[in-house]
């Protein structure tokens, strides 16, 4: 039995076989995807004002054009020239995408200082990450080992995504977070570790659907809080008391310059009834 060439090349991965070559024919070419890149910067970015200025001062937008360029490189068995690549646009921007990372279209990182993106991660269409953002892994044995982002997904400055995790689409991720979890879709996450504190949120008012709001999540310490100072005035109305005052009755026996109000009583999440029927501050797992 014969073999051709292009089978031999097919087998030894260093040509597509069929519905690869089907696929990357359907998919938008190089240029067409560094294009969509930077024409979505002025969606995501209102500092941005001509393509002249992003492509020559946005230090993302050269790292997503270099990883297009190194990325098919690497899929065709150019390891080397690719990782070259890759290293030249982490000298140039603070950025590190390896290669072999999958990224969807409209890929934009703002700022982009200190962004890391591992090499089996995968990212869906219309993601945006702030600088300072990991998406490591969380083992030296080869296979997935980086975090999945689904389309539409945002994840706020500093956060650390870890693991062969996924993250829903259009989930958002706050600043300074550790996630180790899975995320679920149109979720928020926030804290160290993640923990989800909003769900089931709309649709965002931009463009392709994408809310930029980041800085728009609940504070699970504050409500927290919030919770625990209704449950003291519950204990104060049985035991016939009111306020700060030893003995006080009425509204007047609060203290004035009690700090305590100005920094803990502000408006916070209410506290919600738990499935099991105790209270729980809102948002709170």
């Amino acid at each position: 039995m014969s073999v051709s060439l292009e089978e031999i090349q097919r087998l030894a991965g260093r040509l597509p076989g069929a519905e690869q070559r089907e696929a990357d024919r359907l998919r938008p070419g190089v240029l067409r995807l560094i294009r969509q890149d930077i024409a979505c910067v002025f969606g995501r970015d209102p500092a941005a004002r001509t393509r002249l200025e992003v492509v020559t001062t946005y230090p993302g937008v050269h790292a997503v054009m270099m990883y297009r360029l190194a990325h098919p490189l690497w899929c065709r068995g150019w390891k080397y020239v690719a990782r070259l690549l890759s290293y030249i646009a982490r000298i140039w921007t603070s950025i590190d995408i390896h290669p072999g990372a999958r990224i969807g279209l409209r890929f934009f990182i703002d700022h982009g200082a200190g962004v890391v993106i591992g090499e089996t991660s995968e990212i869906g269409d219309d993601v945006t990450l702030y600088h300072g953002v990991t998406l490591g892994g969380t083992t030296w044995s080869r296979g997935k080992r980086h975090p999945t982002l689904g389309d539409g997904v945002v994840v706020g400055a500093g956060a650390k995504i870890l693991g062969p995790i996924t993250v829903g689409a259009g989930a958002k991720v706050g600043a300074n977070s550790v996630v180790i979890r899975n995320v679920p879709e149109r979720q928020t996450v926030v804290g160290i570790p993640g923990k989800v504190v909003q769900v089931e949120r709309g649709a965002g008012d931009g463009v392709h659907g994408i809310d930029l709001n980041h800085h728009l999540i609940p504070d699970p310490v504050a409500g927290a809080i919030a919770c625990l100072l209704d449950r003291i005035r519950l204990l104060e109305d049985r035991l016939g008391e009111h306020g700060c005052i030893p003995g006080g009755m009425a509204v007047e026996d609060e203290c004035d310059d009690c700090e305590a109000r100005r920094v803990c009583e502000t408006e916070s999440p209410r506290p919600v009834p738990a499935r099991n029927g105790t209270e729980q501050a809102r948002g709170l797992r």
